[in-house]
């Protein structure tokens, strides 16, 4: 695998995307419920921020000004499925205050928002950042997460820490763009490649650590 481009035709050709549930991979995508869904999604399963997001969903409370005036007590309710509902019930209701303060609304969030200001936010680091950026903001930012470290450690490459692996997923695709436009068949955006192109990892890592389990049984 020489590099991110070939590895992208590699994910294609197994098939990966398998659950086409949203053009850009993450459901809702470029919609507010992108970011309550990257906080609550921090070490917990998907399938339990689903029933979270539609406990919020039911409330009315999917938007920046609403969850910045929730009671906390019952937005830990709400969420309560998810792992440390509390700690995460308390910096989703203080990541929208912020925001509420700083933006004018959610479209206004699309524009503005950059690494600068969303790193400054309690309980966000480099990967959920680059999350909220990509299938939020629609910015053309690559999100390297466990799965792209250890997909990328199975070929031999021994690279360290985030920004070192989102450089080398973006870099190959940005020096064979041409190619990736040829390989889809169509002139797809930069961005659209990088967040489906971390969808593609998601998934084969996925099944990569389903089909381990099975293997240990």
């Amino acid at each position: 695998m020489q590099n991110s481009f070939e590895l992208l035709c590699h994910l294609k050709a197994l098939g990966y995307i398998k659950e086409e549930v949203d053009e850009y991979w993450w459901p809702n995508s470029g919609t507010f419920e992108v970011v309550p869904g990257v906080i609550l999604v921090q070490n917990t399963k998907w399938k339990l921020v689903e029933r979270a997001l539609g406990n919020l969903r039911s409330q009315d409370l999917l938007s920046f000004e609403a969850l910045a005036e929730v009671d906390l007590p019952l937005l830990e309710e709400l969420i309560k499925e998810v792992g440390l509902y509390k700690t995460k019930a308390a910096r989703l209701k203080r990541f929208c205050q912020n925001a509420t303060k700083d933006f004018a609304d959610f479209e206004d969030f699309r524009e503005g928002a950059d690494k600068e200001w969303l790193l400054a936010q309690k309980g966000i680091g480099l990967e959920s950042c680059d999350s909220i950026l990509c299938y939020a903001c629609f910015h053309e930012e690559m999100v390297a997460d466990k799965y792209a470290y250890k997909l990328l450690s199975s070929f031999g490459y021994t690279l360290e820490g985030y920004h070192e692996i989102k450089e080398w997923l973006e870099q190959g695709i940005r020096e064979h763009y041409k190619e990736v436009m040829e390989l889809y068949g169509y002139e797809i955006s930069l961005h659209k490649v990088f967040a489906r192109f971390h969808g593609k990892i998601v998934e084969h890592g996925k099944d990569r650590h389903k089909q381990t389990l099975k293997e240990t049984l």
